[in-house]
């Protein structure tokens, strides 16, 4: 049997928008996606997350299946609109009182929390007011919102993650306009990428420069599916390595060498902002860790404009005509409910072009899981797909650490079946089942696993 180390770390994670519920209450302000929600046709279903999982009021609940779990790290987010209603002035100290007693229940159940400044909810005022995460007052806003939470919840809390997956923002949110706040552009995805670099500059740069005496940690977390070449001809492996960069390198190399990849500048000219050399210097080098979300594979081809598109369904991981890259799936993977393919020597792939690109940096697996439409059957839930994934990713995981990666830490997502964005509640990545008319919570076959992983620390692999 196959063990991780002895201090190898652990988890499973949420975010607040998809878990907390309580939507309007107790001070808590409207976020963009408080407003997308409310947009026809914008959420399967017309779902929101008013209620969610109504962690807000369960807590206490979950905390306690956390520590049947046997969980010892939990990552969760902040909501920004919760303790600064309108993104910045005055502060919301009911919505500091909750962060403070859900830091201090994981706390006394022996978890250690892993806290995510921003995951996708941004204040609706600061979106309105200043133009959101294209906003030139944008990065010092958030500094400040981050110097709040590090000044209430920094004596307890040494685990800081500045933003959840800025591809994301920027691409869904602000480039194909099918996340919040909605926006379709091919210029915009750029600015709001810089924005959010700065943002988490300042707010790494506050921390070390303010706090240091909380002997803390803080990075910052990026998704990237891996890119397998489609053919061994240069051209697909240079297609391959121009996606990865539009897709991780586009966030990683600013922090870990200095500026945007080369490839990026070549192709975007003036759409792609540029550092100035004060800029440069403050966002070298802020992290203490690499976190990464990373969840599926697709094979990529160079595309000279003559590729058919139809091959092309599931889309090109940014903003096509910028990368020239055709991505494609093998027919002969499995899929999830996402229709995400399930190929773990992706995980192991790419978590070894990290190590060689960054120059072995300390990697947490911030997520990883996977989506199916999981059922109830006399009582129990047999997610026999999802055991399968999760002992096919671990194991990539130790191929990559016996290869040297320092990997350090991972965590599942999701603790539990959630509002899944504009998949509403459609889409089950949970280790617990929710019922979403009563919101009882049931433990599926995977959570339970897990329990047996992280007692014994082995992937039983």
């Amino acid at each position: 049997m196959k063990k991780f180390p002895s201090d190898f770390i652990w988890g499973t994670a949420t975010s607040s928008y998809q878990i907390e519920g309580a939507a309007a209450l107790d001070g808590k302000g409207p976020s963009i996606w408080d407003a997308f929600t409310g947009i026809p046709e914008r959420v399967h279903n017309g779902d929101t997350g008013e209620v969610a999982c109504d962690h807000y009021h369960k807590y206490k609940e979950d905390i306690q299946l956390m520590k049947d779990m046997g969980v010892k790290a939990y990552r969760f987010s902040i909501s920004w609109p919760r303790v600064l209603p309108t993104g910045k002035g005055k502060v919301n100290e009911a919505g500091i009182k909750f962060y403070s007693d859900l830091i201090d229940e994981l706390l006394k159940a022996d978890i250690v929390p892993w806290v995510t400044l921003y995951h996708w909810d941004l204040p609706l005022a600061l979106q309105l007011e200043e133009d959101g995460w294209t906003g030139a007052n944008i990065s010092d806003h958030f500094a400040a919102y981050a110097d709040l939470c590090f000044d209430r919840f920094g004596d307890r809390v040494k685990n800081w993650i500045t933003l959840n997956e800025p591809w994301v923002v920027a691409i869904l949110g602000y480039g194909q306009g099918v996340f919040a706040p909605g926006r379709v552009s091919n210029s915009e995805p750029y600015l709001a990428g810089h924005q959010l670099i700065l943002a988490h500059a300042k707010a790494y740069n506050l921390y070390k420069e303010k706090y240091s005496h909380q002997n803390g940690v803080i990075g910052i977390t990026n998704n990237c599916d891996w890119r397998e070449p489609l053919t061994n001809s240069q051209a697909d492996k240079d297609a391959a390595e121009r996606a990865l960069h539009f897709f991780l390198a586009w966030f990683a190399d600013p922090i870990y060498k200095g500026d945007y990849p080369d490839t990026m500048k070549e192709r975007l000219g003036d759409r792609l902002p540029t550092f100035t050399a004060e800029e440069r210097a403050m966002v070298l080098g802020t992290t203490d860790f690499f976190g990464l979300n990373h969840y599926t594979t697709m094979y990529a081809a160079h595309d000279d404009g003559t590729v058919k598109k139809e091959r092309s369904v599931y889309g090109n991981g940014g903003i096509s005509e910028d990368q020239m890259v055709d991505l494609s799936l093998d027919k002969n993977w499995t899929f999830t409910a996402m229709n995400w393919a399930v190929v773990p020597w992706g995980c192991q792939k790419l978590l070894e072009w990290i190590d060689e690109r960054y120059d072995r940096p300390d990697i947490y697996i911030t997520e990883n899981g996977c989506a199916y439409p999981d059922k109830i059957v006399d009582g129990k839930v047999n997610d026999q797909a999802r055991l399968d994934y999760y002992k096919g990713y671990l194991q990539a995981c130790q191929t990559a650490m016996d290869k040297g990666v320092k990997l350090k830490g991972y965590f599942a997502w999701s603790f539990m079946d959630n509002f899944e964005w504009a998949s509403g509640y459609e889409k089950r990545f949970g280790l617990h089942f929710v019922d979403f008319e009563t919101l009882e919570r049931t433990p599926k076959a995977s959570a339970l696993w897990f329990r047996e992983v992280i007692g014994e620390n082995s992937a039983d692999v």
